[in-house]
């Protein structure tokens, strides 16, 4: 059983990712939007968006091939003045998926900046909304300025089996960290 964060901006499908391969009803915290947040969540493409997650999603799935594992997932709010609570959700996880919207780029440098800090393995799933230009992945890569050995993928969150592609790159790539070890920051 391993623990895994999906993580990114506002409305990134973050909630939608856990509630497509959740084997389980996922629990949401999701709460609606109020005319007190408008001045600080942007609606700018996600206009039809009603909700927003105030602590966490948890969801569930297993997974049979090649072995056996469960995974535990927990979703994370999007907004800045909820990130305090990224570490709490973040304790003993083995890894995060960062979910972004490539119309809204700058909302996920928060969560890339977070993972790089606290060292915690990531990928970086683009959920591509419909009507949104599809940027090679090189592009995508030097706008939020990771590094080449983090994995990069095509993940339409409604899709069970692309969330399912998604986690099971993250699980590998944390898997392939633990054996090699991590460059020094000089």
């Amino acid at each position: 059983m391993f623990k895994v964060v999906i993580a990114g901006g506002f409305g990134a499908g973050k909630t939608t990712a856990v509630g497509a391969i959740s084997d389980i009803p996922p629990l949401t915290t999701e709460e609606r939007l109020t005319e007190a947040s408008l001045p600080v969540d942007r609606l700018d493409h996600v206009a039809s968006k009603t909700t927003t997650t105030v602590a966490f999603d948890f969801g569930r799935v297993g997974f049979t091939d090649p072995h056996p594992f469960e995974l535990l997932l927990f979703g994370t709010p999007g907004q800045q003045r909820f990130s305090h609570l990224w570490y709490d959700v973040c304790s003993a996880a083995i890894g995060a998926v960062v979910l972004i919207d490539t119309r809204r780029l700058e909302d996920s440098f928060l969560a890339v900046s977070f993972f790089e800090q606290i060292r915690l393995p990531f990928i970086i799933a683009i959920n591509p909304f419909d009507g949104a230009f599809a940027f090679p992945h090189e592009d995508v890569r030097q706008a939020l300025d990771i590094d080449p050995h983090i994995p990069m993928v095509r993940c339409d969150a409604r899709e069970a089996t692309q969330v399912a592609a998604a986690l099971v790159t993250l699980v590998d790539h944390a898997l392939a960290r633990l054996t090699t070890p991590a460059p020094l920051d000089i």
